[in-house]
């Protein structure tokens, strides 16, 4: 048995006891256990750098936690009246001549796949509808509406025309909405199926319907009565499978387009001319 020298014991005492697991690893990355060229851990600093670039100022809520960035959002696509009558129905009420922008009110229809995809927008600060009924009056019909709220949004809505009430209907058939309020105007875009199952509350719009155009204003995000006391109606049933461009003049211009408005004119003219004997 052969016994060390004390000064050297300890200095093997003190290499052991510098050791680590952290010596080892570095052992291990450089080389093998017999030997061999060993692989390189990554930098074990790089999650915290990712860590702390995420959680920069700008990433974090006013309480402190991280938050993704918000998507940017897509601007509102003006709606093509160039379209109309050629690949979608279009119905302008107001003045000859009138667009998108510019007419009391404008709607637009086309199918798109088994839905059909609206285009409403109307002069008015609060809501903007059409519905679909089995006659000319108002009671029984189905409506979707376009509403404006108080924080300047524009929503698509479900009611249901309980007489000359319209109730809000929780079962909304609208999906892929859009809706802008510009100009004082509200312009919105939905979808709704084509085909749905038989309820009251709903139509099937493969089937023909006469159209309720409707526009008023709303107060905190519920509309009220609408602008015009006889609010105008298609004069015939409306197919959403025959794509036609319908003006109908407003009030203010259909009295000189009336066949007796027009005589009397040229009667007055003609005796303005004449002059009294």
């Amino acid at each position: 048995m052969f016994l060390l020298h004390p000064l050297l014991q300890i200095s093997v005492l003190l290499d052991a006891v510098s050791a680590s697991p952290t010596d080892d690893n570095v052992l291990r990355a450089g080389h093998g256990e017999h030997g061999e060229p060993g692989h390189e851990e990554p930098h074990k600093d790089s999650y915290s750098t990712f860590a702390s670039e995420f959680l920069e100022s700008r990433y974090l809520s006013d309480e402190g936690y991280p938050f993704p960035a918000a998507p940017p959002v897509d601007p509102f696509a003006r709606i093509k009246v160039s379209d109309c009558g050629i690949t979608k129905g279009c119905i302008r009420y107001g003045k000859p001549g009138c667009d998108a922008e510019t007419c009391d009110y404008f709607l637009s229809f086309r199918r798109i796949g088994t839905d059909v995809e609206f285009e409403m927008s109307a002069d008015t600060d609060g809501w903007v509808a059409v519905g679909f009924s089995s006659d000319k009056k108002m009671g029984g019909d189905d409506v979707m509406g376009c509403v404006h709220d108080d924080n300047g949004r524009v929503r698509i809505h479900h009611f249901y025309n309980v007489g000359q009430w319209a109730k809000e209907i929780k079962r909304n058939p609208a999906r892929d909405e859009e809706g802008i309020f510009e100009n004082n105007r509200v312009t919105c875009r939905f979808k709704r199926p084509l085909y749905v199952p038989r309820e009251e509350t709903l139509v099937d719009l493969h089937l023909s319907w006469y159209y309720l155009f409707a526009w008023g204003p709303a107060i905190q995000g519920s509309i009220t009565r609408h602008d015009i006391d006889s609010p105008p109606v298609s004069d015939r049933m409306i197919s959403i499978y025959k794509y036609e461009d319908i003006f109908m003049p407003a009030t203010a211009y259909q009295t000189f387009s009336s066949p007796f408005c027009l005589l009397l004119i040229v009667a007055l003219t003609f005796y303005l001319l004449m002059g009294t004997p």
